[in-house]
């Protein structure tokens, strides 16, 4: 019998991706709008997180397996924190709650590194059992921590709803942009004065792979999800051929809480944090216990976007 697997925020980069890599299972897509390129063979359910849609939805459908994705990691413009908050901490409670009370064997959850939080006493790399502190200052990292730890309840008194977490990296593929990309294509690179402000990468093509894996044949458990290897931005500097502007952390915190009341940015002093201490994240039990190498180093996705971004 083949299995129902139900896929949240299918409509973003990550779940139309996934819908290209998943094959002999019955595939449910939902969200908020059609996703692009819907696979023949796909059906199509509006899913509203913050509704009661998760409890219709998957009530009817039943699925074997959910792929849970819907989340917002920055707000449209007009929106705020209450948005975000209502889609990725509530949106997953009641997909949770949904998934017990359905008989779901599976739950595939896209998490976050930002979950460990941007910390100087963070470990280099950081592994699976590391602590979750993310940051108060950071909706999305502070969401995804929250989220983990509703998890980790549901593991407890839910262990029969089986659970496959992936803490994942920055996410770069073919026509990626979004705030972090925009960095990239400033004419100068911004660093703190002695931080190299390290990324890690995945391909959205592996995570789509990990996925796959993760909602039919993979094991359980929490695993980081990340590239081989991390690029810090002298790295970044010498492959994209720009230079680096270097402030220290004060000037830096200075400059952008008089821009910020302006509108000049839309980031302020505590964004100094997410420049000094990104997590690098420990891909070694993907490899070993989850059984998937990525195929693409960090430095191999981000020179396949470069190309593909035209710089």
């Amino acid at each position: 019998m083949r299995k129902t697997i139900l896929i949240t925020g299918a409509a973003g980069m990550v779940g139309r991706a996934l819908l290209q890599e998943l094959q002999g299972c019955r595939i449910i897509a939902s969200d908020l709008a059609t996703p692009a390129d819907l696979p023949e063979g796909a059906e199509f359910r509006r899913m509203d997180v913050t509704t009661e849609d998760p409890a219709c939805v998957i009530g009817q459908e039943k699925p074997d397996v959910i792929v849970h994705l819907a989340s917002i990691a920055t707000p449209p413009k007009g929106s705020g924190r209450d948005l975000a908050y209502a889609v990725d901490v509530e949106g997953t409670r009641k997909v949770l709650e949904a998934a017990v009370a359905h008989g779901v064997g599976r739950i595939v959850v896209t998490s976050s590194g930002a979950a460990y939080g941007y910390h100087a006493d963070n470990p280099v790399p950081l592994r699976e059992t590391d602590s979750l502190r993310g940051n108060r200052e950071f909706a999305y990292s502070d969401h995804k921590r929250q989220v983990e730890e509703m998890l980790a309840e549901y593991r407890n008194t839910a262990p029969q709803l089986e659970q496959v977490v992936l803490r994942v990296g920055t996410v770069l593929g073919e026509g990626t942009e979004n705030q972090i990309t925009a960095l990239f294509h400033r004419s100068r690179l911004l660093a703190v004065a002695g931080s190299e402000s390290p990324f890690v990468f995945i391909w959205t093509r592996d995570l789509a792979r990990i996925l796959a894996r993760a909602a039919t044949d993979g094991p359980t458990g929490v695993f980081n999800v990340a590239g081989d290897g991390a690029m810090g931005v002298t790295d970044l500097a010498r492959v994209l051929n720009k230079p680096v502007l270097r402030l220290p952390p004060w000037i830096l915190k200075a400059v952008l809480a008089l821009a910020k009341p302006f509108g000049l940015t839309q980031y302020g002093p505590e964004q100094v944090r997410f420049l000094q201490y990104r997590p690098v994240l420990d891909n070694s039990a993907l490899k070993t216990d989850f059984g998937y190498t990525p195929k693409l180093t960090s430095a191999e996705v981000f020179d396949l976007w470069r190309r593909q971004a035209g710089l």
